[in-house]
């Protein structure tokens, strides 16, 4: 795929754009919890996207895109720009809203922002998506139950690893979750597709 036209760099463009338009916007006094999504959901429902693009420093901001150009540039090949951007968002607002929505549950409502819950579906993505899962799932038959506690498993282990100071690990988790089912799905392989060829990813 062109660069010049790749979902991936565009996205890391946008989140650029938008971490400058928070530094504007904190310099004329703004909240910098402007573009944060925060409980309720549906008191500002367009948190639900500019939370996924918002950041909350240069240093979060370096990381997420590090995660998305690598991520991002072995998925948008297997896929049309659409069908990335619509995963990427949709992904990455259920993630925010989860965490948000657990957070009031528990009593610890703080606003959440970052595409790191989205940059998790895509890693889910392409840990479930590619030829030697695949080939593992075809010679092993397990019961959907068993399946589910697998996926469970392993996206607790490895949000477990990036447990930290103010991390959102439900996000984090959430994302795992929805992009190692999407994964199993092929839901980003292009119409008349196999999907041995869908599933042709590297692991990262």
């Amino acid at each position: 795929m062109d660069r010049a036209t790749s979902p991936t760099t565009t996205l890391i463009g946008v989140l650029v754009v938008v971490f400058l338009l928070q530094v504007v916007v904190g310099l004329f006094g703004g909240s910098p919890d402007a573009f944060a999504l925060a409980w309720p959901l549906t008191e500002r429902p367009w948190t639900l996207l500019t939370s996924v693009l918002a950041h909350g420093g240069p240093l979060h901001l370096a990381t997420n895109a590090i995660g998305l150009f690598v991520l991002g540039l072995v998925l948008e090949r297997r896929t049309e720009p659409w069908r990335f951007y619509v995963f990427f968002f949709v992904v990455g607002a259920i993630a925010g809203g989860t965490e948000v929505a657990v957070g009031h549950v528990l009593g610890n409502e703080i606003p959440v922002l970052g595409a790191s819950g989205a940059i998790f579906g895509l890693f889910g993505y392409v840990l479930a998506g590619n030829r030697l899962t695949d080939a593992i799932a075809s010679r092993v038959a397990v019961s959907p139950r068993v399946a589910i506690v697998v996926v469970l498993g392993v996206a607790l282990a490895i949000t477990w690893l990036t447990r930290g100071r103010r991390v959102a690990l439900i996000a984090h988790f959430t994302g795992l979750v929805l992009g190692l089912l999407a994964g199993r799905a092929h839901v980003l392989r292009r119409p008349g597709s196999t999907t041995a060829r869908d599933g042709d990813c590297r692991r990262v």
